[in-house]
This record gives C-alpha cells, structure tokens and sequence, in this order.
C-alpha cells in the first residue's frame, strides 16, 4: 500500500475498457486515485463502480479527447477536487486501418485516427498542465506502439512486419513519439517527465482481439513502466518486456 506521501491521483483517457481500465485497476490496487475518462457517463460510471466496488479508489470523469471542452471541463472538476494532478495517461486510442492497406484507406479515416491519437493528446495535455504543475512529480505517460517505432518501419526483418503497412496507425504512433520527445524537452525544467509506454500485442477491440497478451496483461505493463518512468530520465520509450525501444 502506497503512504500519504507517495499516494498519486492519476487520471487516464479511455479508461472504461482493455487496457486503460486495467490499468486504473492496477494502480488503483497501488494505493492511487484513480479518475477514468470517458466519453460516455454512464459507462464510466459503471467501470468505477467495478472498482469501487473491491474497495479502491475511483471515480469516473467525463473526458473526450477530441471535444477540447470537455478537456477543461474535467481540469476544473479535479482542481476543484483534488488541486493537483500527478499523473496523466494518454491512453485513448483509435485504429480504422487494421487489415487495410493505404490505398484502401479513406483519407477521412486517417484524420479520424489523428483525432484521437494525436491532436487528443496535445489537447488533454496541454489542458491538464497547470495541474501537472502543481503536483510534486508530475508525470505524463503517452500509450504508445513499437509499430510508430521507425526501427521498426525500416526492418523487413521484424516479427511484427506484418503490421507495417498501416497507415494511419502506424504514422499516429510515430507522431505521438514525436510529441512525446517534444513535451520532455519543453517541460524538462519544470520537473514534469513524459515518457511513451508500450503495453505490448494486446486483445482488444482495438485489434478485433487478435493480440497475444490479455488486457490485463497490458494495464500490468503500463502500470510498471510508469513507475520506472517516474524513477528514471524523461523521454524515455518502454518496451514492454523491459527495456527500452529504439525510436
């Protein structure tokens, strides 16, 4: 169990499912407080209550990464509450190309991934600062994949190659490590580390459950590697079998 001086508020976008909610689960059995993001109220509502319900610290929070209104609404919901943020996850995420190739890809499909992947993230982000400010460590974990990864882009040799051909995803990706590098830069001084995670080939809806790892699995990883993001360098990008990738 956490003590007082190490107990952290953290809220995570798209926490109602997969791996966000199994993150807020894990770290939740931390000793955290944990505020779920979620488009729809009633069901963020219903995934606190199944952690409030074993006895841990939730609460949902309206939160839709592509409505910036909603982003300073829940800045000022949790200054009203709490008065700090600790950490923030950027969990939300969307894929519209699995099994397509790029040519097949409706350019509107490839906005919409942007929408959330990467323009949801500067917005939440940037919404949520002044918070972040006022916590003691703060700490930004973007969930990110090894498929943005360029490494990866450029190896025919990767066991993943199969995966290289999607577009928007992938690129989303690369442009979330990107903006992962940036925010480490700007907000070095400030104490403020950002650092992308990785929870590994996950089953979730966002891959039609073809992934190797349960969600479960996944919250596992991301909840470790936010603990060695907060005890280690900023911009770093966690592999999630240890280690880190190579941008």
């Amino acid at each position: 169990m956490t003590t007082a001086a190490h107990h952290r508020i953290v809220l995570i976008t798209g926490a109602t499912k997969g791996i966000g909610l199994a993150t807020a689960g894990e770290l939740a059995r931390a000793g955290h407080t944990v505020l779920i993001g979620a488009r729809d109220p009633e069901r963020g509502a219903a995934a606190a209550a199944g952690l409030t319900a074993q006895g841990l610290d939730a609460r949902a929070v309206r939160l839709d990464v592509t409505d910036p209104a909603t982003a300073t609404a829940a800045a000022g919901l949790i200054a009203a509450e709490y008065g700090r943020l600790d950490t923030l996850v950027n969990n939300a995420g969307v894929a519209r190309d699995w099994r397509r190739t790029p040519e097949e890809l409706p350019v509107e499909a490839v906005r919409e991934t942007y929408e959330t992947n990467v323009f949801g993230v500067v917005t939440v982000t940037n919404a949520l600062l002044p918070l972040l400010r006022e916590s003691a460590a703060g700490l930004i974990g973007n969930v990110s994949s090894g498929l943005g990864s360029f490494s990866f882009l450029a190896d025919p040799d990767s066991p993943v190659w199969e995966h290289a051909t999607l577009l928007a995803y992938n690129s989303s990706k690369a442009a979330l490590n990107a903006l992962t590098l940036v925010y480490a830069r700007a907000l070095r001084d400030s104490g403020i580390k950002v650092s992308a995670l990785e929870p590994g080939y996950c089953a979730t809806d966002l891959n039609g459950h073809s992934g190797h790892s349960s969600a479960e699995e996944g919250g596992r990883r991301i909840a470790r590697q936010l603990a060695e993001a907060a005890a280690g360098p900023t911009g770093a990008f966690f592999h999630p079998e240890g280690g880190r990738y190579a941008w």
